[in-house]
């Protein structure tokens, strides 16, 4: 009894066995304020950069006068510019970054697997199968391909939770998902082929990731479905811990394995079908973040989830700044910023971790 009595709170407050990364009060204090001050720089520096630049201060004086009621010092153009096409698009980008991080993080830890992504559990493929039948059949119904994304992530998610579900190795989900991205892959690919030039393009561009279609009327749902769901799984956090060190253990200490894997498994499996139905595929988000989140504070989830969540939003939003800008008027897809950025940072994941 004494010795259980022990290790217990080590299990939770340090799961990966690192002592010199046990969680404080203070450590978490100053890693989320640093996020959340670097997430208001971005935000106000992607505001004012585009084609019609607007000075930071006054863009930031709008915000405030737009908050109290007052008069915004901008003139008409620049009003609809940041407030109408810029505001919505950067909001778009910071729910999407913060839900396929969040989903990314959970994922990781609870599959004990740091290679599990909401991409390879197939969610994001159904979401994408969803929302281009959408597309294709329904295009005079405007809520047809959120409606339809999410109903296709929800539909992927019960399939490879039924068929992967196996208590004594929770890796077979992951097996599960690989199976169902590569079917759901040739449906995409069938249907596409059936589509005329004109959507073929924008089906292309948008499974790459294209933010290009944020409006304020669907990103309400969007922002309180991350909010509730990253809030559920914040609350999963300490269980969380404690099953990185191996279910059985978990279970003897106390906590609800079965309960916690469903919780988990389908609320980070839906963030990713809401994210992907709003603005399409956007890779390596939920795959790199939670890693340099990791390397940057530790491995306990109460802080790794809320710290993802702010990283991925803000990864998202610079990624997407610079793909509207870099080559203006053009605009590139999200996905193919994140796939630069995120591609070479896993491989140096990988390479330090093998040495």
């Amino acid at each position: 009894m004494k010795r259980a009595e022990k290790t217990q709170p080590v299990m939770n407050d340090a799961p990966a066995g690192s002592a010199r990364l046990y969680l404080t009060k203070r450590r978490a204090a100053i890693v989320l304020a640093a996020l959340c001050a670097a997430l208001v720089i971005a935000f106000g520096v992607a505001l004012s950069t585009g084609s019609e630049h607007v000075a930071l201060r006054e863009i930031f004086a709008s915000l405030w006068a737009k908050l109290i009621g007052a008069v915004v010092p901008l003139s008409r153009e620049q009003e609809v510019i940041v407030f109408s096409i810029r505001l919505p698009r950067i909001a778009l980008a910071l729910v999407m970054g913060a839900a396929l991080a969040t989903a990314g993080a959970v994922f990781q830890a609870l599959l004990r697997n740091p290679l599990a992504d909401p991409y390879v559990l197939g969610v994001s493929s159904g979401a994408a199968l969803g929302s281009i039948i959408g597309v294709m059949f329904f295009s005079q119904v405007a809520a047809a391909r959120p409606l339809l994304g999410f109903f296709g992530a929800a539909t992927t998610t019960l399939i490879v939770y039924r068929f992967g579900r196996r208590d004594s190795d929770p890796a077979r989900l992951l097996l599960a998902g690989v199976v169902m991205t590569t079917f759901l892959s040739s449906i995409i690919v069938l249907l596409t082929s059936l589509a005329d030039t004109l959507r073929l393009r924008n089906i292309s561009l948008w499974l790459l990731g294209d933010l290009s279609s944020g409006s304020t009327e669907g990103l309400a749902f969007i922002a309180a479905a991350v909010l509730i769901g990253a809030a559920l799984l914040i609350t999963q956090a300490r269980a969380l811990n404690l099953m990185m060190i191996g279910e059985s253990d978990a279970f003897a200490l106390g906590v609800e394995t079965k309960r916690v894997r469903t919780i988990v498994f389908f609320t980070a499996s839906l963030l990713t079908g809401v994210a992907v139905s709003a603005g399409g595929a956007i890779g390596y988000v939920g795959l790199v973040v939670p890693h340099l989140v990791r390397l940057a504070s530790g491995a306990d989830n109460r802080l790794v989830i809320p710290a993802s969540a702010l990283a991925g939003a803000l990864l998202v939003m610079m990624a997407d700044t610079v793909a509207r800008t870099v080559l203006a008027p053009r605009e590139l897809p999200t996905g193919a910023i994140t796939a630069l950025i995120g591609a070479p940072v896993f491989v140096y994941l990988l390479l330090k971790g093998r040495g």
